[in-house]
């Protein structure tokens, strides 16, 4: 559905069709491992005296965002398990749901109010349920700026810690602290106006380098109305002061090198791939994971494989078992050895 819509139906448009097309698009693309996930709905929205708006509870009400997303997510994985699945928040969330847990009153006093697709209060009561699938399930909040909106949280005045209290805890980052599920912001940016706005950039921008959140900015376009883009006069000129105040939140070494999500192919010629950074990097939060790095050498050769299969045809060689584990199903068997071996062949 387009951007503005609240919900992922519209008219003639059913729920059945748009969950055929993200199976048609999975199905479609399943080979292109440039396609690494998919993001399930375009912000999700309503107020509570708005129809259609989107809900999130425990019932199968077809407004309800929560059990829309599980059928959506099943759909996409169906046809490719091994992508991950992006599950954005929604307007408003009940502050009793005790009393309200079917969003039925027209009170706007007794709602927390949030960005389209920001609010995930939601999933402390009702979480995303995918079963043995749960690790492919990823939440997407959107977060702005006063340029965009003047949100209650802004009123007055705001600091770093007072958007922490009043918006970023409660409608999303509890979901990292407490180890709910992987976070990625999933559009956050702006206009660059020397005041408030941008103050609003660098508080966010710093609270995710501080606390090592994923994230993708938006946008590289210039004609997004609310928030301008990287690109500006006619596509033509690159905005240096925006980009210097984005940079610091990309993913880089000590050096300064862009760090790929591939393991092999560095991220351009100013880049490394994923294992020569786990390889080189003294940062002591980096895990010891790299994905078929079997013997824990911190390099994937064809001694992995040959590890692999004596570990297959004894069971007595001592591997690192989620590095062997090529196709995260939580085994190690012949599959992961073909796996590993296409890999070392390509």
């Amino acid at each position: 559905m387009g951007h503005m819509k609240p919900l992922w139906t519209d008219g003639n448009i059913t729920e059945q069709d748009y969950l055929d097309s993200l199976s048609w698009m999975a199905e479609r693309y399943k080979g292109d491992d440039t396609i690494i996930a998919y993001d399930l709905k375009n912000e999700p929205h309503g107020k509570q005296n708005e129809s259609p708006r989107a809900k999130w509870d425990d019932s199968k009400d077809s407004d309800n965002w929560k059990y829309i997303a599980e059928k959506a997510a099943n759909a996409v994985l169906d046809k490719n398990p091994n992508v991950l699945v992006m599950v954005e928040g929604i307007e408003i969330y009940p502050k009793d749901i005790k009393k309200n847990g079917n969003f039925g009153s027209q009170n706007e006093d007794d709602y927390f109010f949030n960005w389209w697709g920001g609010n995930l209060r939601g999933v402390a009561d009702n979480p995303i349920d995918l079963g043995n699938r749960q690790n492919k399930l990823v939440y997407s909040p959107h977060d702005y700026g006063p340029a965009v909106y003047e949100q209650p949280w802004f009123e007055g005045g705001y600091t770093y810690d007072s958007l922490y209290k009043d918006c970023w805890y409660d409608n999303w980052f509890f979901l990292q602290d407490e180890g709910t599920a992987p976070l990625l912001m999933g559009e956050w940016g702006g206009f660059m106006d020397g005041g408030k706005n941008e103050a609003w950039m660098t508080y966010l921008r710093d609270f995710m380098i501080e606390n090592r959140i994923h994230h993708t900015f938006w946008c590289f376009n210039e004609n997004s109305g609310d928030t301008g883009g990287l690109v500006y006069d006619n596509f033509g000129k690159w905005d240096e002061e925006k980009y210097a105040l984005v940079k610091p939140s990309l993913w880089q070494n000590e050096s300064g090198k862009f760090i790929s999500l591939d393991h092999t192919i560095p991220l351009g010629e100013n880049g490394i791939s994923l294992s020569e950074y786990y390889s080189d990097s003294t940062d002591p939060t980096i895990p010891s994971f790299v994905l078929g790095d079997v013997n824990e050498d911190s390099k994937v050769n064809i001694f992995d494989s040959v590890l692999i299969r004596k570990y297959l045809l004894t069971g007595e060689a001592e591997i690192n078992y989620d590095n062997a584990d090529m196709n995260d199903d939580g085994t190690v068997n012949v599959a992961d050895l073909v796996m590993l071996n296409s890999f070392l062949i390509s």
